[in-house]
């Protein structure tokens, strides 16, 4: 009886130990090549001359922020989900927020009017998420 008893406790103490290591991995990303992620921001910066050009840069650096997301292992189906799993790990997840529902209404919403500093702000908000991943 003793040994079975032994046995169940040594099994639990293995899965919570392989529980804990998961963890401590799942957002271990593989090392970013940061010369690949400098030279699609600085491609996106050069886009800020016009106005649609401020629209697809905001767009743009979403598509790039979400890649470094998923190289990072955040999990999720959408771009929203992999946010809320790294929220812990951006310094300032507000201004991602921003960034992502403004590029959300430019895709989704024909009418809005993009403002300078929106754009601005948007892609501040994205390049800090980058720097804090890594890629940037």
């Amino acid at each position: 009886m003793g040994s079975i008893v032994f046995l169940v406790i040594a099994i639990v103490f293995g899965l919570v130990v392989l529980f804990i290591l998961s963890r401590l991995v799942a957002h271990k990303p593989k090392r970013f090549n940061q010369q690949y992620y400098q030279k699609k921001w600085l491609e996106i910066l050069a886009r800020v001359k016009t106005y649609d050009g401020m629209i697809l840069a905001v767009i743009d650096a979403d598509n790039l922020f979400d890649e470094a997301l998923k190289k990072s292992n955040y999990r999720g189906k959408t771009m929203g989900e992999r946010l809320v799993a790294a929220q812990r790990d951006i310094t300032d997840n507000d201004a991602v927020w921003y960034a992502h529902k403004l590029r959300n209404r430019l895709v989704h919403e024909p009418s809005v009017r993009l403002r300078e500093n929106e754009a601005k702000n948007a892609l501040a908000g994205f390049r800090r998420g980058l720097k804090d991943l890594g890629a940037l």
